[in-house]
């Protein structure tokens, strides 16, 4: 076989990846086909379980002509008209027995060393031993005991499964007329037939395990759709299998470049476009403090000018001892114009994990969980984003009332965001007992520590860790907007029947006031009265979730970025005291509202750092964009200098776009040949000529910065 690196075969897996379409209702189709006819009536997690099996025992497999990596969604063309109107009956059947689920699912990474290292068999055997060890006379065990048994019988059709994909690969090597692709398929043939039934044995079968298991996990039988499971921490899990595979000649670094590549790829056949999928490198070891950096860290960074897709998210995770290569790298890659990696502070994510209650060893284990959201790998159930809430129309909301003081008034804005936090919580609450019970996933359960040492489906609470996570977005809308209250309204310069009138004639006749409002110092300038709001929220939210962080296993964990919601929210809110028109969208992160930042990049990085980053481990996103037009050679060790600035202070997570003003502008005239253009929007990156032209437009009014 060839080892070398595989340039052309990437592009064609590229041009692929783009048209492919994303449709797991086969998977859905299949687990209630076989729900509705299973027998294990007398238990609904065995039912589940069996249903499961069934499903992947039938669903069609899929190969494409040049993947050396499988595991795909089939083509929709499989699907028989027969089927269809079936899967039209049993969907509307499953309506009177399902309800709609309420709050999150994935946003997490599985224990794909307990894939690697162990293998389904020898996860099998554990839960054997366990069943062994039960009383099943008492009630307790006869529950742990069911919900074994529905554990292994999705393990079953995993095994099955990967079974199927070695035949079909196998049965296409005998009919293929192209001899080096023949053997290409009769080696994953044979990787299929050991993982991931039994442990990993080679990087390639590693590569292919990882995939797999996260494939399968993504179709969740009660939802319909693939959902957004991490790929975790590639140059850790990986790395033993690479240097053993190198030492014996059994892998080149071109062929391992190639796999990377492979590995990367197939995510944007597994996810729709628009939201966030992918991996992080480098950080710090929890248990011996050592810090991550080798060859395989350095390779899946420069894979992202590889594959130059909006999937993998590559997140570089930085410490202060991390090498400067490693961060000069993201940067060099981040200057050809890519949207990642995204840059993370391993210290600062590590404190707050432990804040929260993380073993120190398990603290360095985490992953952005879909954009910048932190949750811990192996062991989560946490629901991120669960509510984003809008900070500026709060703080409209009590605008109808002169208050005597600037106290006055922030004690009712602060007052109605606590209201709002715990009417929200009460929310997810009620959708957690909804979920357990009405809802299983058994093979899932199987990978997150520690549902099958509980004897308790990940639905009912079996993970370690199952906080929930509210976003706050605004944050820069709201400090900007206080600041141009105390400044005018409580010196009296302008009346709240003044304002009052302006915002709600979206400043249309009170021009004059606007740019009175737009001349005052603004958060991300390092102005001190300008940042002082942004150190009062951040701190009263902190303070909010507090005390529903006691004693309770679903934690409150606040975060302050905003995926597209920062557009979504800003269609919908009208004028605000800030000077922001109705309709635009809020600020895109905890950086400063678009085109507010006028005294550099270092000044917005020194305002962003002035709070305290570590308790938001339900993530912090700061954007920075800057001219590709003006970049050059010298450019690069200033970017290096200001992220380091950034992270020395204290900055969770820095992501840069380097993209000009022309580009985009050309884009919105030209899209048919921009179609591959990707910018970095609120915590991850989408395709520019996708978004909508409100999104568009607030890219555009960012501040491009030249360095």
């Amino acid at each position: 076989m060839d080892y070398a690196y595989d340039a052309p075969r990437i592009e064609r897996l590229r041009s692929e990846a783009f048209s492919i379409g994303r449709d797991y209702s086969f998977f859905h189709y299949f687990f209630l086909k076989h729900f509705s006819e299973t027998q294990a009536w007398y238990s609904f997690p065995v039912a589940v379980g069996q249903a499961v099996r069934g499903m992947f025992h039938d669903v069609p497999v899929s190969i494409g002509a040049d993947e050396l990596i499988v595991g795909r969604q089939p083509a929709e063309t499989e699907r028989t008209s027969a089927q269809s109107e079936e899967f039209r009956q049993l969907r509307e059947g499953a309506e009177r027995w399902i309800p709609r689920f309420g709050g999150q699912s994935a946003h997490m990474t599985i224990d794909i060393d307990l894939v690697l290292q162990k293998g389904v068999r020898g996860i099998q055997e554990d839960i054997q031993a366990r069943m062994a060890a039960l009383d099943v006379t008492q009630l307790e065990d006869t529950e742990k005991y069911v919900f074994y048994e529905s554990c292994l019988a999705a393990l079953e059709g995993l095994v099955c499964f990967a079974h199927r994909y070695a035949d079909a690969a196998e049965q296409r090597a005998q009919t293929c007329e192209n001899a080096r692709r023949a053997e290409e398929l009769r080696a994953i043939a044979a990787n299929l037939r050991v993982v991931p039934e039994l442990p990993a044995q080679s990087f390639w079968q590693a590569i292919q395990a990882a995939h797999f298991v996260t494939f399968a996990v993504s179709a969740k039988p009660f939802w319909g759709c693939s959902l957004l499971y991490q790929l975790g921490r590639p140059d850790r899990y990986l790395w033993s299998f690479y240097e053993k595979d190198l030492a014996a000649g059994a892998l080149t670094q071109e062929f391992a470049q190639t796999l990377l590549d492979c590995f990367g790829l197939l995510m944007n056949t597994r996810i729709y476009a628009g939201l966030a999928a992918g991996y992080m490198v480098g950080g710090r070891d929890g248990k011996t403090g050592a810090v991550i950096s080798n060859e395989l860290t350095r390779r899946i960074i420069r894979s992202v000018s590889h594959i130059r897709m909006i999937y993998p998210g590559v997140g570089f995770c930085w410490c202060p001892d991390s090498p400067e290569e490693d961060l000069r790298l993201c940067c060099e890659v981040l200057g050809e114009g890519h949207s990642h990696p995204a840059i993370f502070n391993d210290d600062v994510i590590a404190k707050g994990l432990q804040f929260y209650g993380v073993p120190p060893e398990e603290s360095r284990d985490y992953i952005q969980s879909t954009c910048v959201e932190i949750t811990p790998i192996a062991s989560s159930n946490i629901w991120v984003a669960s509510p984003y809430m809008n900070l500026l129309q709060k703080l409209l909301d009590v605008l109808s009332e002169d208050y005597p003081t600037m106290d006055a008034l922030l004690e009712a804005y602060f007052a109605h965001i606590a209201e709002g936090v715990r009417r929200n919580l009460e929310r997810e609450i009620r959708s957690r007992l909804q979920r357990a019970r009405h809802a299983r996933d058994p093979l899932l359960s199987c990978f997150v520590q520690d549902c099958l040492e509980r004897g308790s489906d990940i639905e009912q609470g079996g993970a370690r860790y199952n906080w929930i996570m509210p976003s706050f977005v605004g944050l820069s809308n709201v400090a900007d907007a206080l600041l141009a209250l105390e400044r005018l309204v409580y010196t009296k310069e302008v009346s709240w029947a003044d304002l009052r009138a302006a915002l709600a004639a979206d400043f249309e006749g009170c021009d004059a006031l606007r740019q009175r409002i737009l001349q005052l110092p603004k958060y991300g300038n390092d102005d001190e009265a300008a940042d002082r709001y942004v150190l009062l929220l951040t701190d009263f939210l902190n303070r909010t979730v507090r005390p529903y962080q006691e004693g309770r296993d679903a934690a409150l964990v606040p975060s302050l970025f905003c995926w597209v919601m920062h557009d979504r929210f800003g269609c919908e809110t009208g004028a605000s005291p800030d000077g922001r028109k109705a309709g635009f969208p809020l600020g895109d992160g905890s950086g400063p509202a678009q085109g507010r930042e006028i005294n550099g990049p270092t000044a917005a990085a020194l305002s962003a750092t002035k709070w305290t980053h570590e308790r938001f481990i339900g993530g912090v996103a700061v954007n920075m964009k800057f001219s590709k037009r003006m970049f050059g050679d010298e450019s690069l060790p200033k970017l290096v200098a200001l992220a380091k600035t950034y992270l020395e202070r204290g900055g969770f997570e820095l992501q840069i776009n380097v993209v000009d003003r022309e580009t985009l502008e050309r884009a919105q005239k030209d899209p048919e040949n921009y179609g591959d253009l990707v910018v970095r929007i609120g915590g991850y990156s989408d395709y520019f000529t996708r978004l909508s032209p409100s999104m568009q437009a607030e890219l555009l009014a960012r501040t491009e910065y030249q360095i």
